[in-house]
């Protein structure tokens, strides 16, 4: 049996099933992206919740495997070279994901670029930026009487999706083919219109591209199972 009792974070999250990878997440937009793909692949896997209302991510436990203090991470007892391998931010997971299976990362090396660029522009624009757009809208947005701070981040969102709903024209997803870069752009997408409830201010009608894979997105049985992943307590 795989012993994973070295890894300091199995003494908070023990591992029922050791030989199964291990994901530390909450069903946030960063954190599904992990579920999802795992959902996608058919990889057996152990899913642990990391409770932001406790301060699990600031645990000694989470910190020993995600230093960053941010989910999600993951413990994979079945590592290269036959070693387990602790792997953290979500991007970082997702390419190794793909690599390991062979899926959802084309092997032709033009192809596997694209897929790559556009998953570095959702983890360097899109996310953050939606992410700051959702925390002066539906948090602070009261707290805050000059409303510049809001506007500058509506206008960068909005700026965003343009450039989606341009490359999606004329395509079924990102890269042309379903995969990692549409598993990490979608659930930021349903996020801020869905959670943030932001899509009036960018004017989300006007995307029909991105509305229509969206929508294709979350028809997908892989991805229903993943945004639930884990559950809350």
């Amino acid at each position: 049996m795989t012993d994973l009792s070295p890894f300091h974070i199995t003494r908070k999250w023990p591992a029922q099933h050791p030989e199964r990878l291990q994901l530390y997440s909450l069903p946030t937009p960063n954190g599904v992206k992990v579920s999802i793909m795992l959902e996608e692949i058919g990889l057996p896997y152990e899913a642990h919740l990391v409770s932001f209302d406790s301060n699990d991510q600031f645990s000694p436990e989470f910190l020993s495997l995600a230093p960053n203090n941010k989910i999600p991470a993951i413990l994979d007892p079945d590592g290269p070279n036959g070693h387990p391998l602790p792997l953290f931010e979500s991007g970082a997971i997702l390419i190794y994901l793909a690599e390991k299976t062979g899926k959802l990362l084309q092997q032709d090396a033009a192809a596997r670029y694209e897929t790559i660029q556009w998953l570095m522009w959702q983890m360097g624009g899109l996310g953050p930026m939606f992410g700051q757009l959702g925390f002066f809208h539906k948090f602070a947005g009261a707290e805050y009487e000059d409303k510049r701070p809001r506007d500058r981040y509506v206008a960068e969102s909005a700026r965003l999706l343009g450039v989606l709903d341009q490359h999606l024209e004329g395509r079924s997803w990102i890269a042309g083919e379903y995969s990692i870069a549409d598993i990490a752009v979608f659930p930021w997408v349903r996020c801020l219109v869905d959670f943030y409830k932001a899509g009036d201010l960018v004017q989300f009608e006007r995307f029909g591209n991105v509305r229509r894979v969206l929508d294709a997105f979350l028809a997908r049985p892989a991805v229903q199972r993943g945004l639930s992943i884990p559950a809350r307590g």
